[in-house]
């Protein structure tokens, strides 16, 4: 794989943006907005409420002025776990919400306790029955919230749910990643008094109202990430644009520590390297700025195809080596005890058919294919399309030997990856 890739949006941020946009009437416009399943799905859980959706050329146009429903389906937000946030923002605007327990990912028990928790802080009443949660509140007053982990769902919510609070409110031990500052910096821009966002205090003080706006998203660090493995594991050389480095340097730590070589340059990321030189390297997920875990599985690729051993250690999903049979399918040497993988590297990947069971493990296994002799069939890439705009595209032009077959409802029988064996 060789030559450029421009990020995407990112996925993380674009969906709490369009959550974000229920808090105030009237017609809001993102900028940079990935094409993938997730947002149309947030789309189709905005129209059910009654919102206006265009989107058009990476710009969405949503104008919520008649949304009047406080009840988001079932069938929608099982589709996607980021449903769960649009509870703190038809609470904040209608006093209220019905929102059925989020889907997605097979990653592990789905709590929302911190979410909820911290709503009841706020002064809402919380009632849970039948696979919904109902939050309601005629006022929401200003509090303290200490949160018992740095959860990112239940900051983005209880940030929403206080930008209009009576009084201030002040998060604890909140989650730092890059999209919380991103959905700070829309929040403000509606109106709101925020200090501290992407930090772990954030401090809110309430405002009468907010109004519609207009906001670029952020780019995708964790796409970004995928393809710089990508260009790693076949001994390539790709500059990764659109992407500040600083928001990925746990994670470009652990590719030099493996020996490949990094190149930072303004808004770009530049790696390349040779698979026969690399050497493994422990990796634990965190919350930022820890070493992502929603590139473990991409990382796990590598550090097969690395020289020795590497444990890599699980810390924030708790069912997130569920691919792990996959990857051993296609040749990789790994052991799961617990959140910890032994795996053992210098392994060479042979094709195979696997399937995805989930977004990010899907990517990976992709890249395993990549690195395959002779052909990989990768099926239920639909949870591919949840998170990764123009994947087989992008892919393949730097050079990837992959075909994406668009089955129409029948098997899938032709190859998605196919990588010549060696003469």
């Amino acid at each position: 794989m060789t030559g450029r890739l421009h990020v995407s949006g990112a996925k993380n941020s674009a969906l709490k943006l369009m959550a974000a946009s229920l808090l105030a009437p009237g017609t809001t416009r993102l900028h940079n907005v990935p094409q993938i399943q997730d947002v149309r799905t947030m789309s189709e859980v905005l129209e059910f409420l009654g919102a206006v959706i265009d989107f058009q050329d990476g710009t969405l146009t949503i104008d919520t002025t008649k949304v009047e429903s406080h009840v988001a389906p079932y069938d929608l937000v099982q589709r996607m776990r980021a449903s769960i946030q649009i509870m703190g923002p038809l609470l904040n605007r209608f006093g209220r919400a019905r929102v059925a327990m989020p889907g997605g990912c097979n990653l592990g028990p789905r709590k929302i306790d911190f979410h909820l928790r911290g709503l009841e802080r706020l002064g809402a009443t919380v009632r849970a029955d039948h696979g919904f949660v109902e939050v309601s509140a005629e006022r929401l007053r200003g509090t303290s919230i200490f949160l018992d982990y740095p959860s990112v769902g239940a900051t983005e919510n209880l940030l929403m749910a206080a930008v209009t609070a009576t009084g201030t409110t002040v998060i604890d031990n909140a989650a730092r990643e890059p999209e919380i500052l991103d959905l700070g910096k829309f929040l403000i821009s509606m109106g709101a008094r925020i200090e501290g966002a992407g930090t772990s205090r954030i401090e809110i003080h309430g405002v009468d109202e907010l109004s519609p706006t207009e906001h670029t998203v952020m780019p995708d660090r964790i796409e970004a990430g995928t393809y710089l493995v990508a260009a790693a594991v076949t001994g390539g050389d790709l500059e990764v644009e659109g992407i500040t480095p600083h928001i990925l340097q746990m994670f470009l730590a652990k590719l030099r520590a493996v020996g490949v070589h990094v190149q930072e340059n303004g808004r770009k990321i530049r790696v390349w390297g040779s698979p026969g030189d690399y050497t493994g390297t422990d990796v634990a997920t965190l919350p930022y700025p820890g070493f992502p875990t929603d590139l473990q599985a991409p990382m796990m690729v590598l550090l097969s195809l690395a020289q020795g051993s590497s444990i890599v250690t699980e810390n924030v999903f708790e069912n997130r080596f569920g691919f792990v049979d996959e990857l051993i399918r296609l040749g990789a040497d790994i052991k799961v005890a617990g959140h910890h993988a032994l795996v053992n590297g210098g392994r060479s990947f042979t094709g195979a058919i696997v399937r995805c069971p989930d977004l990010r493990a899907g990517a990976a296994l992709v890249l395993a294919g990549m690195m395959g002799e002779g052909v990989t069939e990768v099926r239920d890439i639909f949870h591919i399309d949840r998170g990764y705009e123009g994947f087989t595209e992008k892919l393949r032009s730097v050079g990837a030997d992959l075909e994406r077959v668009d089955a129409e409802g029948e098997p899938l029988d032709r190859p998605l990856v196919e990588t010549p064996s060696p003469s």
